[in-house]
């Protein structure tokens, strides 16, 4: 198989998974309720690169290690976002580019993130550090939750922390899975 057919069925694979992200989660841009978004935030001190530490399985991520999400303000009030991950099974990169909006007041990190045109799903700060080194993520209902850090591991202790907070907030931590970092990506 030439390169360029693994690449176009790669992309092809990346657009679907963003499709079901979307229309899975397009239902709710609310948060699940009982969880309230983090207020105040600040959108500057969020941008840049966030290391995936944990996640609840869904195909779009699925076989994935090495995963990071990359945010950035754009001028029109909008927020890029990139994934990366490496997908072990075909031995290659892959990037996901979306576009994020607030669903209010921008000082709530209550956000609404699409990576295919019109459909939009939930993106919700539930947990943020003071000094904005990691952060527990919902989506548009309990089953999609992610732990975010600006470095690649947690202190044991504030790993625990989050276990006990996503887990009063109803989030099954034992479902989640521990991506591993082991990788250089070759795009930061």
């Amino acid at each position: 198989m030439s390169t360029l057919t693994s690449w176009l069925r790669g992309f092809a694979l990346l657009v679907i998974a963003a499709v079901v992200l979307a229309v899975s989660g397009c239902g709710s841009m609310r948060p699940p309720e009982g969880i309230s978004p983090v207020t105040p935030f600040d959108l500057a001190r969020y941008e840049g690169r966030w290391y995936e530490l944990a996640r609840l399985d869904h195909s779009f991520e699925r076989g994935m290690t090495d995963v990071s999400a990359t945010y950035q303000r754009q001028a029109d009030g909008s927020v890029r976002v990139v994934n990366r991950g490496f997908v072990t099974v075909k031995n290659e990169w892959r990037q996901a580019v979306g576009k994020a909006l607030f669903t209010g007041d921008a000082q709530t990190a209550s956000l609404k993130v699409s990576f295919f045109g019109p459909f939009y799903g939930g993106y919700h700060v539930a947990a943020l550090d003071a000094d904005y080194q990691w952060a527990l993520v919902v989506g548009p209902d309990r089953s999609y939750c992610w732990i975010l850090s600006r470095s690649k591991q947690l202190a044991p202790a504030v790993r625990g922390q989050l276990l006990a907070r996503a887990s009063a907030l109803g989030i099954d931590t034992q479902a989640l899975i521990w991506v591993t970092h082991e990788r250089t990506d070759p795009q930061p």
